[in-house]
């Protein structure tokens, strides 16, 4: 009897909006920019050899009221072929990320890691359906482990600084 009424008591505080419980998650996704650049068509479709890609990435948090941040990846494809451009991708995709009771010492850990390896797969793929429709076989971006990267961030500011802000983590792939 005792436990019901410790459980409805718990019920209570819920329905009464005094849940304590850390929350956070995807609100929604969406591409903020989007270019993707052709140059030399349609001379490259001409081209033959296989082209140099390389790919760069950047990962942003901005707070925009006290439980809703946006969380940005920046992701850059250029594909070269001696010396000349083939294609340019760039794409800023962002997420609004929705925060509620979350520890302090846990949000950038969520926005810098979390949160980019649930949004990239959609990038990945609005990277992959531009490149086809520009014309050139498909690419698919391989995965990156967020969480090694932010990992690996913070250890080189705390050995350098003593901090990492949400703006200094991204790199290349």
């Amino acid at each position: 009897m005792a436990e019901e009424q410790g459980a409805e008591g718990a019920f209570d505080q819920l329905a009464n909006g005094a849940d304590e419980t850390p929350q956070a998650g995807i609100i929604s996704q969406y591409v903020k920019d989007l270019s993707f650049e052709n140059p030399n068509a349609p001379a490259v479709y001409q081209w033959q050899g296989q082209p140099q890609i390389g790919v760069d990435f950047n990962i942003g948090a901005t707070q925009l009221n006290d439980e809703i941040h946006e969380v940005a990846l920046k992701i850059e494809v250029r594909s070269t072929f001696e010396g000349q451009t083939a294609f340019v991708v760039d794409l800023l995709y962002a997420g609004l990320v929705g925060m509620r009771n979350v520890p302090a010492e846990q949000v950038q850990p969520f926005l810098l890691a979390e949160a980019p390896r649930i949004l990239f797969p959609f990038a990945r793929q609005i990277v992959n359906h531009v490149i086809q429709d520009g014309g050139f076989p498909p690419l698919l971006l391989e995965p990156i482990d967020f969480g090694a990267l932010f990992m690996q961030r913070m250890a080189q500011h705390l050995a350098g600084e003593g901090g990492v802000t949400a703006d200094e983590i991204g790199g290349e792939a």
